[in-house]
């Protein structure tokens, strides 16, 4: 009996646990980003807003450039500021969810990963008045748990090929466009932030400051950018 239960509690463990090695540097690029189809565009995609002043720096870029993109909300920065949430959908963006909060989900249970993740989509619908499509966990960590509460509220998951590290204390501009660019390829993702509550403070600058040149390369490159929507529509 002693065993046979082991044994369950392994598996359980197992399956919780499991999938967070897409939080280890280096495994989330190489992982396919589920539901970027190859030779579809490059999805520009942002983390950790709403943010009062760096989404709408972002998000005056992306007008000037009429380029979209899918915006990974946090539900707790989200209820703070709801009206930057509402002028994303506004200006033809995407939304789609990142958590209630930046916790790593490895710290939670299933039954409290499935309550916040429930209530971040109910946030985000009821601000935003759409129904997320894609779910991107905290540092890209995911567990079993979590991507079964995914799957239960029609969320897709997805990673991406491109991480900027613009969060980082030692990013510039240059430095930034040099990890999204160089090599880019038809049908990648690229990672980048667009608030600094989890980050570096004042790293949101040096994002939008990046923004163009990213879009001025891939323009040139001829690489359609947009939302994950755009490129995925069906």
């Amino acid at each position: 009996m002693i065993r046979a239960m082991t044994t369950v509690a392994t598996g359980a463990a197992i399956a919780h646990f499991g999938p967070a090695v897409t939080g280890i540097p280096g495994i989330s690029a190489r992982l396919p980003p589920a539901g970027q189809r190859s030779g579809s565009g490059i999805g520009l995609t942002f983390d950790d807003g709403p943010h009062p002043q760096g989404t709408a720096a972002v998000l005056d870029v992306l007008a000037e450039y009429r380029v979209t993109a899918t915006f990974f909300l946090i539900a707790e920065q989200l209820r703070r500021f709801p009206d930057i949430g509402r002028r994303i959908v506004d200006d033809g963006h995407e939304v789609a969810v990142h958590g209630w909060n930046h916790a790593v989900l490895c710290r939670q249970g299933p039954v409290s990963t499935r309550r916040r993740l429930s209530q971040a989509v109910e946030l985000i619908s009821d601000i935003c008045q759409v129904t997320p499509r894609w779910f991107r966990p905290p540092y890209g960590v995911a567990t079993g748990s979590a991507l079964l509460a995914a799957r239960s509220l029609d969320l897709q998951p997805i990673w991406w090929n491109r991480w900027a590290r613009d969060w980082s204390t030692a990013a510039t501009p240059e430095s930034i466009i040099h990890r999204s660019t160089n090599g880019l390829r038809d049908g990648e993702v690229v990672l980048l932030h667009d608030s600094d509550s989890y980050g570096t403070p004042g790293s949101w600058r040096t994002t939008a400051a990046a923004l163009p040149g990213i879009l001025d390369i891939c323009g040139r490159s001829g690489l359609t950018v947009g939302s994950l929507r755009m490129l995925n529509p069906g």
